[in-house]
């Protein structure tokens, strides 16, 4: 999968300069290899350096947004997301999981019959509540 990614970043490179970084809610499709998903997709999360931006929470919606509108065009009917840009990216947790359940939920919403699952995968039992609480188990 490293290699995959490494692959798709050199041909980035060679269209758009050499200095090309993958921007901050581009996914990145690739197969799953070993792991127990037909794909993974790749994204990268906004980070917070000081206070958080509104600027900041459009481009973590917009990580989930495009996210799954890369499932519908590639026909993947599930999806498991991680917290995304929390941890070492310094989202605010409880924010993070507010934008994550709402705008997966307004997508779904728009795209009836497009997903068959979503799944929030948390790592922190401090994540687990915030989305119990959102999801209202």
């Amino acid at each position: 999968m490293r290699a995959e990614c490494n692959r798709q970043m050199d041909n980035f490179r060679i269209k758009y300069g050499r200095d090309y970084e993958q921007p901050t809610a581009v996914p990145m499709l690739t197969p799953g290899y070993n792991l127990p998903a037909k794909n993974v997709i790749h994204i990268v999360g906004p980070i917070v350096q000081g206070r958080l931006t509104k600027e900041l929470e459009n481009d973590l919606a917009d990580c989930y947004r495009n996210t799954l509108d890369m499932c519908l065009k590639n026909g993947l009917r599930s999806v498991a997301f991680c917290c995304i840009s929390t941890g070492v990216f310094h989202f605010p947790n409880k924010r993070a999981a507010a934008i994550a359940v709402g705008t997966v939920t307004d997508w779904l919403d728009s795209h009836e019959g497009a997903m068959d699952r979503v799944i929030f995968n948390v790592f922190k039992d401090e994540d687990k509540e915030y989305y119990e609480q959102l999801l209202l188990f």
